[in-house]
């Protein structure tokens, strides 16, 4: 758990506690009133639970407050923003791996993944050399730990789900992707090589978004689709983990409006060959 995601919930449970405390309440009468255990008012006031919205009304009822309702309900509202933005610097702190072995548990907990990748090839698609220069480059931005071997092992591994034939995978990969090269040129050519074999492989569906295409929805942005749990969108500073409906809703309307101008099957394979065979006259 975040640090400011901790530090949020624990001054809301001090707001809960002063309310308490207002009322002349210890915390056996008041989980009399919330009809709850006390253990559960001990958790909530010391910012060891986080409270639901109806947790709060309750409460402000029961300290004879109910006006207070929407100032606490804010401080909830902060709360999951705080939760939802997740600083790359505190997620990599330690290197690589960590993010990466979740990565691997949110991808075995799904069985339907859809993606867009602006500038790179998705991390389910990378070959080994391909996933270690990028994650050799991001260590030297970020100045975190160099723990590539570990990450790389664990990129590899999240990639036995691609073989799982209750998943499916259904990515759009814009054009540009192919020849943006922030590796060797012999490492691009297998990573082009490894994009070419998977095109029109059982539960992958790779589309291509050609230069010059007319889009309803330009892409300004990389973003994955878990089934319909969960978007996860990167910028450079930090991932935002999306679970309302509101948000998962129209990230799934942008992947469908840009999946309409894609290229599949042979005429994808043609965009990567050509891609390919730009590095041979490098």
């Amino acid at each position: 758990m975040s640090t400011d995601y901790q530090t949020a919930r624990e001054a809301l449970g001090a707001r809960l506690r002063e309310l308490r405390t207002e009322a002349g309440l210890d915390g056996k009468d008041l989980a009399a009133k919330l009809g709850c255990q006390p253990s559960k008012v001990s958790r909530l006031q010391n910012g060891k639970q986080t409270p639901s919205a109806a947790d709060l009304t309750a409460w402000a009822q029961a300290c004879g407050q109910p006006d207070v309702e929407g100032e606490l309900q804010g401080l909830r509202a902060g709360l999951e923003l705080k939760q939802r933005h997740r600083s790359w610097r505190r997620q990599l702190a330690g290197g690589h791996r960590g993010r990466q072995e979740i990565a691997v548990r949110q991808t075995e907990a799904t069985k339907a993944i859809r993606g867009l990748e602006v500038s790179r090839v998705p991390g389910l698609f990378q070959t080994p050399e391909y996933a270690r220069v990028i994650f050799e480059t991001n260590a030297e931005f970020r100045g975190i730990p160099p723990t590539t071997e570990a990450a790389v092992e664990a990129r590899m591994r999240r990639q036995e789900a691609l073989y799982d034939p209750d998943k499916s995978f259904r990515f759009l990969v814009c054009e540009a992707a192919l020849y943006h090269r922030s590796c060797p040129i012999d490492v691009m050519a297998e990573q082009l090589d490894r994009l070419y074999i998977l095109v029109g492989q059982r539960r992958i569906e790779l589309g291509i978004l050609p230069f010059g295409t007319q889009l309803r929805r330009t892409a300004p942005h990389a973003f994955w689709i878990y089934d319909r749990r969960l978007v996860i969108v990167e910028t450079i500073s930090e991932e935002l983990w999306l679970t309302g409906e509101d948000d998962i809703q129209l990230y799934e309307r942008a992947w469908d409006w840009l999946a309409e101008s894609a290229e599949y099957g042979a005429p994808a394979r043609r965009l990567i060959g050509r891609a390919r065979a730009s590095l041979d006259l490098a």
